[in-house]
């Protein structure tokens, strides 16, 4: 038989059980999915489009690296405007983005995406020029809950040219 003098101590800690238990993060990952399906299908389109500088870049954190096929890396968010003032000056330029993944950490606080996109713009002597590949975009969610590239590499479907000769 259990004593009554033992009993409450017992219920003392039962109660307190709770309130010592981590709290748990929400689950937001289908909204973040979302999220990131938006920005890429919608948002840096439509910032092609427009030719939109800032909004081109406003998805990339401030230390982002953009890997882009045969170039030198670039990093940050100032050297990324340099690149894309150059790029979206460019006649006929469009983009297309088709999100396959999205993987997001149960923290919450990282993501990956990985997809097709499609781009074609006019060649120097004004006849279109078309590309199709693939991206892998790495993700960290601010604290002000929106989510940043962090790095974005991406690569052509197309046969590399022939060399110079």
């Amino acid at each position: 038989m259990i004593r009554r003098w033992l009993l409450l101590p017992v219920i003392g800690l039962l109660c307190l059980t709770p309130a010592c238990k981590q709290q748990e993060t929400p689950d937001t990952r289908a909204a973040d999915e979302r999220a990131i399906r938006d920005l890429e299908e919608t948002e840096w389109p439509r910032a092609v489009a427009d030719k939109d500088v800032a909004r081109y870049i406003f998805p990339y954190s401030d230390d982002a690296l953009v890997l882009n096929p045969n170039q030198p890396i670039i990093t940050g968010k100032e050297a990324l405007g340099v690149y894309a003032t150059k790029i979206l000056a460019t006649p006929g330029l469009s983009l297309t983005m088709q999100t396959v993944r999205v993987e997001v950490a149960r923290s919450g606080d990282l993501a990956y995406s990985h997809g097709t996109y499609a781009t074609s713009m006019d060649s120097a002597k004004g006849k279109p020029v078309t590309d199709k590949g693939k991206y892998v975009v790495v993700y960290r969610k601010e604290p002000d809950g929106k989510w940043k590239a962090v790095a974005d590499i991406y690569n052509s479907d197309l046969p590399a040219a022939p060399p110079a000769k």
